[in-house]
């Protein structure tokens, strides 16, 4: 299934969708270390970058200075839609709240703030119902 390219169908059909956990991203040198399961990884020049539980990351001893909340976009949108970042980036950013954007193949999911996710699942609801 192709996903969504219009912006309003996008926006109006976001259902933020947040998912139970505190999640952290930190760096390994090598591979995942065992007993790791992350939900994101990025391969990067300084290391494998790792997006995991934090119960995990304290287990495993891995260094981390951010606390996220994921939220999901149930929205199935095309990776080469345009403006969906822009949009919910911008209402996060105009309330002060950072935001960390990952696009998997069928969603988009953000990691904020964890203290404030569910004032971030609220901007972006507000932003839905006004698309």
């Amino acid at each position: 299934m192709t996903g969504e390219r219009d912006l309003g169908l996008l926006l109006s059909g976001m259902r933020p969708e947040l998912n139970e956990g505190r999640y952290v991203f930190t760096s390994v040198p090598g591979p995942v270390p065992e007993g790791v399961t992350p939900q994101v990884t990025v391969a990067e020049p300084e290391g494998l970058t790792l997006v995991v539980r934090q119960e995990e990351a304290d287990r495993a001893g891995l260094p981390y200075d951010y606390v996220a909340g994921w939220i999901t976009l149930r929205v199935h949108s095309a990776l080469d839609a345009v403006g969906l970042t822009a949009a919910v980036a911008t209402t996060l950013a105009r309330a002060g709240l950072s935001c960390n954007v990952v696009a998997g193949f069928h969603h988009d999911h953000l990691f904020v703030p964890h203290d404030a996710a569910a004032e971030a699942l609220r901007l972006l609801g507000e932003l839905s119902a006004r698309a």
